[in-house]
């Protein structure tokens, strides 16, 4: 959730509360709308090290922008130089309204000069209804080049993005984001060898550094599978819906399909997204809403965003190796109802910075249905900080559980050792539920945290320390950051295959086996404080770019 603390982002609060209403209200993340460019004034640090010259030759422009389907087309916005040397600006349309493909091409960027949704939204399709109602996207318009049988502009457009392998696409604006609205699909498939970035315009300029964040919005994916906490109708009905909140012009997800496909995210990188509309109001790099089983997600990873690492609003996700380096609040955010599946996840705060490696249903509403029951396994949580209170009083422990969540933790390792690992939170009949198998904790003298009607006692049975090779007491042995050591090798993995047929039986705990165990690696981004690879071609340093 978003930051009190980051108030050099929260420039334009006033202004943006004034005119949007939906200011205020619970957490959840924001969405901006289009806008003009914001200031960010990072917090000084050091000359970057290495500093990101790169070792080949410097990037020359295309010589202009490809043909694509849409029928507003790519606009020229002339070239942008920094350290890698000169690109070709390309940029999207507001509103993309015919499948496109975003084709790899030497020297070119593209950019997202404000909010830029995929295609347009034809409403929620009830059980009892035939027909959906009327667009919940407000720029559908035939201006926008929409091309509906009938001019229907109440049915989906059925639109597909699709972004080749080693793409990169920028946030020219502190409020450029991308919407991929219900109905329509992103398909961003990148390769081990040729990852898709998604980053701001600052990081091409070569102006960023180890602490840059909040420069742009992020991606956003609506779904129609069930979520909790309806904005609109109910969910015993079916019609549940949820508006990205914050945002200026609709947004909408939820619904009753949980086998939602909003498309595919693979070998992905997101950097220095997050911009702050308002208190509790922000995006993260990547976020779904009421996204289902139908999803791809796998091969992401989410570096130095200002709100979450990631968030997930319901529905049904599945997900293979995830990593968030550097969030400025939470690494991994889950709530309203997700029926989550999470395996091999860095969870890597920066020094100093962060509040919880996990925040697990962020509204504590006990009664709300469907319950969220979310597996996460083969985890490794790494927090050096005391937990920095981002949010007010702040998650407190490394990683917080509350409302209405069951959770079961397989194969995990939490290294906190200035904070304590563990918050449970209930307020009600039904409180929230932990079960860990094989989940090892370095955490300080007081370990765990208990509000509402828990204990800690109760908190400290429900991690079962002492039994099912669960241990609070653990002492790391790990290499380069992340990769298992001689204790965590010493310690038997669980099966979690019988949790869920998605998951890998693993013999071992953690997210990274050994030194052999190579799966983040190449398609990953080094800062100064997490190195993934440090044997790949220029480029692979979060500071720069790729230059082929």
């Amino acid at each position: 959730m978003a930051s009190f603390k980051r108030v050099s982002l929260i420039m334009m609060t006033a202004t943006a509360c004034a005119a949007l209403a939906a200011c205020d209200g619970a957490n959840d993340i924001a969405s901006p709308g289009t806008g003009g460019n914001v200031i960010i004034n990072n917090p000084p640090a050091p000359t970057p090290s290495p500093t990101p010259t790169p070792t080949t030759a410097l990037v020359t422009p295309a010589t202009g922008c490809p043909t694509i389907a849409d029928p507003k087309g790519l606009t020229d916005a002339g070239t942008i130089t920094g350290p890698t040397g000169q690109w070709r600006v390309c940029t999207l349309p507001s509103m993309i309204a015919k499948s496109i493909t975003l084709p790899k091409i030497a020297g070119l960027v593209y950019q997202m000069s404000g909010r830029v949704d995929v295609g347009c939204d034809g409403g929620i399709v009830a059980p009892t209804t035939a027909a959906p109602r009327a667009s919940t996207t407000a720029t559908c318009t035939t201006a926008n080049g929409i091309t509906l049988p009938g001019g229907n502009l109440t049915a989906d457009t059925n639109v597909t993005l699709t972004i080749e392998p080693g793409v990169i696409v920028f946030g020219g604006t502190g409020t450029s984001w991308l919407a991929v609205n219900r109905g329509n699909k992103l398909n961003a498939v990148g390769t081990a060898t040729a990852p898709i970035i998604f980053t701001s315009r600052d990081n091409i300029l070569g102006l960023n550094n180890d602490q840059t964040i909040g420069q742009w919005g992020g991606v956003v994916l609506m779904g129609r599978a069930k979520i909790t906490d309806c904005t609109t109708g109910s969910t015993g009905a079916g019609t549940c819906e949820r508006q990205t909140e914050g945002s200026a012009d609709p947004a909408v997800f939820g619904g009753t399909d949980d086998t939602y496909n909003a498309g595919s995210v693979k070998y992905v990188q997101i950097r220095y997204s997050g911009y702050v509309l308002g208190a509790d109001k922000e995006l993260q790099s990547l976020t779904t809403e009421g996204t289902g089983s139908g999803t791809t997600l796998d091969f992401f990873q989410s570096h130095n965003s200002s709100d979450d690492g990631a968030e997930f609003f319901g529905g049904t996700v599945n997900f293979k190796h995830y990593i968030a380096s550097g969030a400025d609040d939470d690494s991994l955010d889950i709530d309203t109802g997700l029926q989550g599946a999470f395996q091999y996840l860095l969870l890597l705060q920066r020094p100093g910075q962060g509040d919880a490696l996990m925040e697990i249903d962020s509204d504590g509403f006990e009664t709300d249905a469907p319950r969220q029951k979310t597996d996460i396994v083969n985890f490794t949580a790494i927090q050096p900080s005391v937990s920095s209170n981002n949010e007010g009083s702040g998650d407190k422990g490394s990683t917080l559980v509350r409302g209405n969540s069951d959770i079961r933790w397989g194969n995990g390792i939490i290294v906190s050792p200035n904070n304590e690992c563990l918050r449970m939170n209930g307020s009600g009949a039904t409180p929230a539920t932990l079960l860990a198998r094989a989940v090892v904790m370095q955490c300080n003298a007081t370990k765990y945290l208990a509000t509402g009607s828990f204990s800690v006692a109760n908190v400290s049975a429900s991690f079962g320390a002492g039994a099912n090779a669960n241990s609070d007491t653990f002492v790391p042995s790990l290499t380069s950051l992340f990769i298992n050591g001689a204790t965590e090798a010493a310690v038997a993995g669980f099966d979690v295959k019988t949790w869920n047929p998605f998951f890998d039986t693993t013999t071992y705990i953690g997210a990274v086996k050994d030194a052999n165990d190579n799966w983040y690696k190449g398609w990953t981004c080094n800062s100064g404080y997490a190195a993934f690879d440090t044997t790949t071609a220029a480029g692979r340093n979060c500071l720069s770019l790729p230059t082929n």
